[in-house]
């Protein structure tokens, strides 16, 4: 079965030209309406979606935001003709996997497509393994992390960063090594993305004030905070 992609893209000449460039290695399906892409990606269930951001209808910011929180896994690459870096890092933050600014180069697009699909298959492994940190538990299937009564939904992104981080307790992983596994080693990017999903993760932790489980160490990265041998570091058989 050939792998899904979703084209969303308002431009006629750009989203024939997608088309034509992807239809011999994938199943390709289009949209070129923004209020139209929730109902298309449940119909054809894409594995990844060209999302271009300014659409008529609803903004690729937005889309990407509403398919998030209803834990649509799709990989994202985002396309437009921003290029500022504050455009990047807030698409990135809703949860984007990856970002193209026009113009573009064919090859370019192909690579990124790729890296993208590459990236996601050293993780398919642990994906069905619920797993907790502290007194929270995550679910890779649901991405959710819930933390007693209360539930948080986690982007992509940071389900992988806590899954890095659960298959290495007590180890410091650099900013690079972070960005590099979960970003790809394409990611152009700076640090302060990660900062800001490391931020968001201990508030979900319910660790900001109280107690770091995810400690920064200066000048290198972070670290999950917790001995090899506790007992609250540890996974259990997804049901």
């Amino acid at each position: 079965m050939k792998t899904k992609i979703l084209i969303v893209e308002d431009d006629p000449s750009i989203r024939l030209g997608l088309e034509e460039m992807l239809q011999d290695d994938f199943e390709i399906a289009t949209c070129d309406r923004g209020d139209q892409v929730i109902e298309r990606c449940e119909k054809f269930k894409p594995d990844l979606i060209v999302l271009d951001i300014m659409l008529p209808g609803v903004s690729g910011y937005d889309i990407c935001k509403t398919l998030r929180q209803r834990k649509v896994s799709s990989l994202i690459l985002m396309l437009t003709a921003k290029s500022q870096e504050l455009d990047k890092v807030i698409g990135l933050d809703l949860g984007a996997d990856d970002y193209v600014t026009k113009p573009f180069g064919v090859r370019e697009l192909q690579a990124r497509i790729h890296a993208l699909l590459r990236r996601r298959q050293p993780l398919s492994a642990v994906h069905d393994g619920v797993f907790s940190i502290g007194q929270s538990t995550i679910n890779p299937k649901t991405f959710q992390l819930s933390r007693g009564k209360i539930v948080h939904p986690l982007t992509p992104k940071e389900l992988k960063v806590l899954q890095l981080f659960f298959k290495h307790p007590g180890e410091v992983l650099s900013r690079d090594r972070l960005l590099n596994e979960v970003w790809g080693y394409d990611y152009y990017g700076t640090t302060r993305t990660l900062d800001q999903t490391i931020v968001k993760l201990r508030k979900k932790l319910g660790t900001a004030i109280d107690e770091n489980v995810l400690e920064s160490v200066h000048g290198v990265g972070y670290k999950l905070n917790i001995p090899l041998t506790d007992s609250s570091t540890k996974i259990k058989k997804a049901k």
